[in-house]
């Protein structure tokens, strides 16, 4: 699996630890950027590059975006055909809330599951400024550990949206 990691300027320490992390894990990393902090440069620059090369692998490599917020991150992601980008803040359990089989979520980082495991989301925009590095590691690890579950509704699904990037595309 190859993993494309990219920040704006807010997020460029967060994404060296990040990088660093997935390099002592083994991972096959390609940083697109930046390589230098300059507070006034453009994260479409960098995200762009990520997304693109995501997007013409989409089964075999993924995509970890460092920011700030990570939103802006995940809207430019999310624009390039084949890719699906989640967006992740914090931990959060959702306060009374009970999953369709009646079972109460205990896990903070379930939202991390659901999005590979229901989605196959291949990248993951995580916002730096709302959660420790600790947390963000482990953020990483279970987005890269959890498979796409193959589930015929959840493939359906983002047939369905294969088919929509088309329709837009025909658009332009």
């Amino acid at each position: 699996m190859q993993i494309y990691l990219a920040s704006d300027h807010a997020g460029f320490a967060f994404k060296n630890h990040i990088k660093e992390f997935l390099l002592g894990k083994g991972y096959d990393v390609e940083d697109c950027g930046p390589f230098v902090f300059d507070k006034d440069d453009d994260y479409p620059d960098f995200v762009s590059k990520a997304a693109e090369a995501v997007s013409k692998d989409p089964k075999n490599a993924v995509g970890i975006l460092c920011a700030n917020t990570g939103q802006a991150e995940a809207i430019l992601a999310n624009k390039y055909k084949n890719v699906r980008c989640a967006l992740f803040y914090a931990p959060a359990i959702a306060v009374g809330t009970v999953d369709v089989t009646g079972r109460k979520s205990t896990d903070p980082l379930e939202i991390i599951n659901l999005a590979r495991d229901h989605n196959d989301a291949n990248m993951l925009s995580l916002s730096g400024k709302f959660m420790e590095i600790s947390i963000a590691e482990q953020a990483v690890e279970r987005f890269l550990k959890t498979p796409f579950s193959n589930a015929e509704r959840h493939v359906r699904r983002i047939e369905k949206i294969k088919k929509l990037e088309l329709g837009m595309k025909n658009k332009e």
